[in-house]
């Protein structure tokens, strides 16, 4: 096997040249600083990080790991290149990508002229649509247009920590790769053969985005787990405890529940105690400014979907779903009433449908809600998915069930959906497109 290259001999690029080397590859590290060059060379590491200097030592001794200058000796030498150079934020959050795209531009024209299939992976952190606008026309502009047919590009983010990244990188939750071909992905799999942790296949942008979703969401869960920390200790509570206990849900609290995009929420429960906990904080004099966010980004969604209603100019509106979420009657506090009301004050003309909702079927708090707060909703229900499909010029999908899924199957070419749950219009669309295949 031809070696790897792998440019920038940072963090990531320091950690992935040593365990890739390790893994058994021959890997040529490019770095323009010479001082690190030369400590790789000797078998040392310039990045503090538990373990790396042994296995750094043991792979430089062993003839699997060098490190050179050279972009062009590097290229020449290998079939595939590793970026792993920083992507720096300005002061105001803009990502600073010239040194990707010297470094591209100096990989293609390495290329240049040469007639032969090279693989480009970005394992730098990189927002979508870098690769494919940024990274491959620096490449190309230093290869010539005439390369494009030979070259393959791939995003393959770490997911490693400081502190932890030998064992993050032998055992990681996952290997992603994103590519536009099989072979590409082929060549990513044979490279972490060794690596104990499922190979996830994607899209180039579905990938750059995975690492700031999962980035985002750690830090999102510090400031989660201190502002709840802080409310603890004004209600006089033993806020590490209580943290503890939360952490031992792996059902709801610790898992992807509640973590697949969709609508606003609702029901008797997230609302108000979401605003209970705020107020009774507030009284303390806690700041809470994560969480006081919450109610507003709800009624953000609300207002979106109302606006892409609003934005179609038609007037025959047909909602599936009233109640909060499927499989339920409830409407306290649903923001699909929420959205229906905005839109009669607009003076649209509404159906709804929901077989849980039907005004003769309830009993108890929910008909009473219904014929206390919001009794002009109970005369635009219908009761069949012909009859909403026979009013409306547009369909709302609220929750998805068996009745959205009918609905949506007799939809016609003419009628605009605006499926706020963000999968079932997808799936009977992909149900449909198989039908169509089989027959």
């Amino acid at each position: 096997m031809k070696k790897i290259s792998i440019f920038g001999l940072g963090y990531v690029g320091c950690v992935s040249a040593a365990c890739l080397a390790a893994a058994g590859h021959e890997v040529i590290g490019v770095e323009l600083n010479r001082d690190k060059v030369g400590m790789i060379n000797k078998g040392k590491s310039p990045i503090i990080e538990p373990g790396l200097e042994e296995l750094m030592a043991k792979v430089v001794d062993e003839g699997r790991l060098t490190a050179t200058t050279s972009c062009a000796d590097a290229i020449n030498a290998s079939y595939l290149a590793f970026i792993c150079v920083g992507t720096p934020g300005d002061g105001n959050g803009q990502l600073q990508l010239d040194a990707l795209q010297r470094v591209g531009h100096e990989i293609g024209e390495a290329l240049r002229g040469s007639g032969r299939s090279f693989t480009v992976v970005v394992r730098s952190t990189v927002l979508p649509g870098t690769i494919r606008n940024i990274i491959t026309p620096a490449i190309l502009a230093g290869a010539g247009e005439e390369f494009r047919p030979f070259l393959r590009v791939a995003s393959n983010p770490e997911f490693i920590r400081e502190g932890s990244a030998l064992k993050d990188f032998d055992k990681p939750p996952f290997t992603l790769i994103g590519s536009d071909d099989a072979a590409t992905a082929q060549a990513l799999r044979a490279i972490y053969g060794s690596v104990d942790a499922p190979i996830v296949e994607t899209a180039i942008e579905t990938a750059e985005s995975v690492k700031y979703v999962s980035n985002t969401y750690h830090a999102l869960k510090v400031c989660f787990a201190n502002e709840m920390g802080n409310a603890c200790e004004a209600f006089g509570v033993d806020g590490q405890e209580v943290m503890r206990i939360f952490a031992m849900d792996r059902k709801l609290n610790i898992s992807e529940a509640y973590l697949r995009p969709g609508f606003a929420f609702g029901g008797s429960c997230l609302p108000k105690d979401v605003k209970a906990l705020l107020y009774a904080a507030h009284h303390r004099d806690v700041k809470m400014p994560l969480l006081d966010a919450i109610m507003p980004s709800n009624e953000a969604e609300i207002r979106k979907a109302i606006n892409a209603v609003l934005d179609t100019g038609k007037k025959r509106i047909g909602v599936v779903g009233l109640s909060f979420k499927a499989n339920t009657d409830d409407l306290r506090e649903s923001p699909m009433v929420t959205l229906v009301e905005a839109l009669i004050g607009k003076g649209m003309d509404m159906k709804i449908l929901d077989k849980n909702v039907l005004i003769s079927r309830l009993t108890g708090a929910n008909r009473k809600y219904i014929e206390e707060e919001i009794p002009h909703i109970s005369t635009l229900m219908c009761e069949s998915p012909q009859s909403l499909l026979d009013h409306a010029q547009v369909i709302v999908v609220g929750n998805d069930s068996p009745e959205a899924r009918r609905v949506l199957e007799g939809a016609r070419a003419d009628q605009r959906v605006i499926d706020l749950t963000r999968t079932a219009h997808k799936e009977v669309l992909k149900a449909a497109d198989k039908a169509q295949e089989a027959a």
